[in-house]
């Protein structure tokens, strides 16, 4: 297990300088099962240029817990974990050297994904954190803050993994049973897997369909869960595997929409807690008996379609907040803030008034629709053109008055922006609000072949 950490600080010297904000991810070598962020008030003076590049003020610390009063959740969080981080001397220096002034003696294994990065990727121009997901297609959301830079470090983390699948105790040397996977399991099976993006089928003994997942290179990913033992559900599932089947897709986003489709048409058995918990919690928006508009968080449910989804309520919180900020918005209208009067955004200037009837609806609707603008596509009915299963063919999304249609595959030697040619290789699929975060974040954060636009 690894616990996936950045930090903000008042300076550079762990011994002279304090933390002033903290996230932490953990990941099992698959997914995120928990994760912490918090502000922290480091009892001196935030400098202004250290401001000036986190935007972390006095003013935003003022009420945040001291380090001493999330020590604990800290030390928890981190047990039996290896400590990442980008540039990982200077994150675990810091954490250190705050329990070191507790009387603690803080002590984890570490990987540094800067020098994993010069290890597996040489000669990049730069490895900063910036410019290395700058050179990876790996987003960063609000860069210089704890989540948003832990955040693109679990995503790079997993890259690095999957291109050096010797990271984690793989199976090669070692015999199924002393990896505590099913004897019937063959392994020419594994061997004659593909490096190439797709989706992935694991069976029982049974030949009955226990998993789906997807993977840029499947044979990194299917080794990953026959080393992982990381959880008791891991493990089980790992010594059930007796046949793999896949299905190659050409290109992530094909993958992300086939593994999304096929888990919510077969209910496998060890993704159903994955399923309920993928989107599980959302932003919804509302007109209040003012006439403003208001985002909200929530439970996803039937009744009401969320404008985007989150798999834990941190992560929908956050998105809010830096919504919120972004568009100088109200905290209160939008639920973040719960105390009678002004809202805290209103005390420091960056709220004009709105909580307390001081800005007119109008003019705050005015930004509240800019933001409510960024969760729908920019347009309703488009193509999206991307690379195909091999040379020969493109891969086709259709979305129309702004639901997902489905995709299919066509010659690339005929495209063309006929769209009605381009239409029949279309095979019909499920729109739901997993698409539909899917494909909005996916055209937003990656750079997609072709979009052809239907007026």
């Amino acid at each position: 297990m690894f616990a996936i950490i950045d930090i903000e600080t008042t300076g550079l010297k762990a011994s002279l300088e304090k933390i002033t904000e903290i996230a932490i991810y953990i990941y099992d070598g698959n997914q995120i099962v928990d994760r912490f962020v918090s502000l922290v008030n480091p009892e001196r003076n935030i400098p202004y240029q250290i401001t000036k590049i986190t935007g972390i003020s006095n003013q935003l610390v003022a009420n945040a817990p001291k380090f001493y009063e999330i020590a604990k959740k800290i030390l928890e969080l981190t047990e039996n974990k290896i400590f990442v981080a980008h540039n990982a001397q200077f994150d675990y220096s810091f954490v250190k050297e705050e329990f070191k002034r507790l009387g603690y003696n803080y002590q984890r294994k570490t990987i540094c994904t800067v020098k994993l990065s010069r290890k597996l990727i040489p000669n990049l121009p730069s490895y900063s954190l910036g410019n290395l997901c700058q050179s990876l297609d790996i987003p960063i959301l609000n860069r210089h803050r704890a989540a948003g830079d832990t955040e693109a470090t679990v995503k790079l983390f997993e890259k690095l993994l999957e291109i050096d699948v010797s990271q984690k105790p793989i199976l090669s040397h070692l015999s199924a049973t002393e990896n505590g996977l099913h004897p019937d399991l063959k392994p020419e099976t594994i061997d004659n897997l593909p490096e190439k993006e797709g989706v992935y089928y694991f069976f029982n003994q049974y030949k009955k369909l226990i998993y789906i997942g997807k993977s840029i290179n499947i044979k990194a990913r299917v080794k990953q869960h026959l080393a992982n033992n990381s959880t008791p559900k891991a493990t089980e599932m790992k010594s059930k595997i007796v046949d793999i089947d896949y299905e190659l897709t050409g290109n992530e986003l094909i993958a992300l929409l086939l593994e999304s489709d096929e888990i919510k048409t077969h209910l496998p058995l060890y993704n159903r807690s994955q399923r309920r918990t993928t989107a599980h919690y959302g932003i919804f928006f509302h007109f209040d008996a003012n006439d403003y508009l208001c985002f909200k968080l929530g439970k996803n449910d039937m009744d009401e379609m969320p404008l985007t989804s989150f798999s834990t309520l941190d992560a929908a919180k956050n998105h809010l907040e830096r919504l919120t900020e972004k568009f100088k918005l109200c905290q209160k209208l939008n639920g973040l803030y719960n105390h009678t009067g002004s809202c805290f955004q209103h005390e420091i200037k960056q709220c004009k008034g709105a909580c307390i009837g001081v800005e007119s609806p109008n003019d705050y609707n005015q930004r509240a629709e800019k933001a409510l603008q960024t969760f729908e596509f920019e347009n309703e009915n488009f193509l999206v053109i991307g690379k195909g299963r091999n040379d020969d063919e493109k891969s086709v999304v259709r979305v129309a008055n702004g639901k997902y249609i489905g995709f299919g595959y066509i010659d690339s030697s005929v495209i063309t922006n006929d769209l009605e040619f381009l239409f029949d290789c279309i095979k019909p699929r499920q729109n739901n609000r997993d698409v539909q975060v899917i494909l909005k974040n996916y055209i937003e954060n990656h750079d997609v072949e072709k979009i052809i636009i239907k007026n």
